[in-house]
């Protein structure tokens, strides 16, 4: 395509949407009848949107690099907006509406994706001399580094103990009392694990407290939850006792995080291999909205786990749609179980994947107890099913395969998503991509015979 790049399927262009209310407002602008001038050429898809005023809106989508770019004259604050959702969706349904102009770029489309595309070329330059600066700062006084993470470390300490604490006041004060004494008394605890600059502390006395009164048995959960926090207290506290992967796993679990910029300057670290994109998940968290991205390493075989986020409203960055492949370096941050993981270089535009290779679910469940085995405060572990067939099970549903099934996790909005995913099997045994974790399997992709993904979660902004 003169594009540059292969036309999107409309399921990849939905992928991109900020809410379910742009994806709507998109669908009504991804006909020939609101555009003008559009075209496609030199990595991008332009056209002109009638709007309400007199001039109509220019939009640009710039598809050359590893992740789009956007640009509206809209006054629009969601990015990407419905013009450029419109445009991309008439853009996918082929050259009738959208032909292909590699030379008839527009001057005011020009001086975007010329300006965006610079900028983009002198980010790795400037990224690295920030580092070498940062590194020449550090090599300057490296004992005031030295203390500055003591202190740190002694205040998490000292958190951690405090918490300890209040852990054993609860356990010996009996859990039934904690209906009753409200969510402020947790929230009272989380402040403090904040003041001692430990917030992955902090985030989990915050889902303690939304534990009592949750529904029937929440008693042996606030148990278990608080069973783990101790855990993890202990660890911290005697750090200098564990082997170095699992210390890595605590410092994260904790709060104390590697810059990515550390990570990508070391070069040793960076794994270069052809990403497939699984799936993706928006989680709002308060004010603050986590986008998680699961990629698999078609040449390694090896998972990973990419946050983005995206505060005040604001979508996080754009991620690649599901079911692409990227060439990119990756490095993945320390730990035991090694998973989450920071995108470095994009070497190409992504490009249809096709369907991953999958497991059985022996196979699933013994991968999610390994990952256990190094990180016992895993929430759940990406999976790949191969071969299995959505089945319901009384007010529940379940994987099956042959004589072994899976308990799909109960959600909100899971019995929906569920009716979708047997429509699409058919009875059929169907790829499904998601994380395993302690309540049971939570899908997040499926592959039909067309090799087509489609999302069967609401949350994440559709199918790619």
């Amino acid at each position: 395509m003169s594009t540059g790049e292969s036309r999107w399927t409309a399921e990849q262009v939905l992928a991109l949407a900020p809410d379910a209310a742009s994806r709507k407002a998109a669908a009504g602008l991804a006909a020939p009848g609101p555009w003008s001038g559009a075209g496609a050429g030199d990595g991008a898809v332009w056209g002109l949107c009638r709007g309400s005023g007199s001039r109509p809106y220019q939009t640009v989508v710039d598809l050359a690099g590893g992740v789009p770019g956007y640009r509206c004259s809209c006054p629009s604050r969601k990015f990407p907006c419905k013009h450029a959702l419109g445009l991309l969706l008439l853009w996918s349904g082929g050259a009738g509406a959208v032909p292909d102009a590699p030379r008839s770029v527009p001057e005011w489309a020009r001086s975007w994706l010329d300006g965006r595309r610079e900028r983009e070329e002198g980010r790795p330059g400037k990224a690295a001399a920030a580092r070498d600066e940062e590194r020449a700062a550090g090599a300057a006084d490296p004992e005031a580094a030295r203390r500055r993470a003591e202190r740190r470390a002694a205040r998490i300490a000292a958190g951690a103990t405090e918490l300890e604490q209040r852990l054993e006041d609860l356990l010996r004060g009996g859990l039934a009392g904690s209906e009753q004494s409200g969510y402020a008394v947790w929230d009272e605890m989380a402040r403090r694990m904040v003041d001692a600059q430990a917030p992955g502390l902090a985030s989990r006395v915050r889902e303690l407290g939304a534990v009592p009164g949750s529904g029937a048995g929440w008693p042996s959960r606030l148990l278990e939850e608080c069973a783990l926090l101790h855990l993890l207290d202990r660890g911290f506290l005697g750090i200098d006792g564990l082997p170095e992967p699992l210390a890595a796993t605590v410092r994260a679990r904790v709060g104390l995080t590697v810059e990515t910029a550390e990570l990508l300057a070391d070069r040793d670290a960076v794994v270069r291999d052809h990403w497939l994109v699984l799936g993706r998940h928006d989680r709002e968290e308060g004010r603050l909205t986590t986008r998680r991205i699961w990629l698999y390493g078609l040449r390694t075989g090896r998972p990973a786990l990419v946050l983005s986020f995206g505060a005040a409203g604001r979508a996080p960055e754009p991620a690649p749609p599901v079911g692409s492949s990227l060439d990119a370096d990756l490095v993945y941050y320390p730990g035991a179980q090694a998973l989450r993981a920071a995108l470095g270089k994009r070497h190409a535009a992504p490009v249809p994947g096709g369907v991953p290779p999958g497991v059985g679910i022996h196979d699933a469940a013994a991968a999610y107890g390994a990952a256990l085995c190094g990180d016992p405060w895993l929430e759940g572990w990406p999976v790949v099913l191969a071969g299995v067939v959505p089945v319901p099970v009384g007010e529940g549903w379940q994987l099956a395969e042959g004589d072994s099934a899976l308990p799909v996790t109960p959600a909100e909005g899971t019995r929906a998503r569920m009716w979708q995913l047997a429509a699409v099997s058919g009875g059929r045994p169907v790829t499904v991509f998601g994380e395993y974790g302690p309540r049971g399997f939570t899908p997040y992709t499926t592959w039909s015979d067309t090799a087509i993904p489609l999302a069967v979660t609401d949350a994440g902004g559709g199918a790619a």
